[in-house]
């Protein structure tokens, strides 16, 4: 993702992606040395955008977002297996994420991925709703 894809979608990222961050979070992500983001193009639109954070030994996927008129149609799983892949190439042991114990779609993708729950994250979600933390050794 670059700058030039964010501005295409800054405007919209609420209403047509979900509950995101706020989009200067976003921005500032995109300049950080240790995230990088990638998108999903369709028609040379943005469908879909994910990311992650690198420390020294391992990954964190930050989100995974799909435009909600594009969902299930398989853009999570494309942009998860190229996050798995980017962990590889650099070199890292692992990828974790957090995910809402509510969104089961999510959970069961990651799953299916091959990630392990290795923890809890009470009231994580808006003081109410539990994080769960899972990994996947690479």
């Amino acid at each position: 993702m670059t700058l030039v894809d964010f501005e295409e979608i800054k405007d919209i990222l609420v209403l047509e992606f979900d509950e995101f961050w706020k989009p200067s979070i976003l921005e500032s992500e995109l300049k950080s040395e240790n995230s990088k983001y990638i998108v999903a193009k369709e028609n040379n639109v943005i469908v879909g955008f994910a990311g992650l954070w690198f420390s020294p030994v391992d990954a964190e996927i930050t989100n995974i977002v799909t435009k909600k008129s594009e969902r299930k149609r398989g853009i999570a799983s494309l942009l998860l297996d190229r996050l798995i892949r980017m962990a590889k190439e650099e070199n890292r042991d692992n990828i974790s994420l957090e995910v809402n114990e509510n969104n089961i779609a999510a959970v069961c993708l990651y799953e299916k991925a091959g990630f392990e729950v290795v923890g809890i994250r009470k009231k994580y979600y808006n003081g109410k709703d539990n994080a769960i933390i899972m990994t996947k050794y690479l």
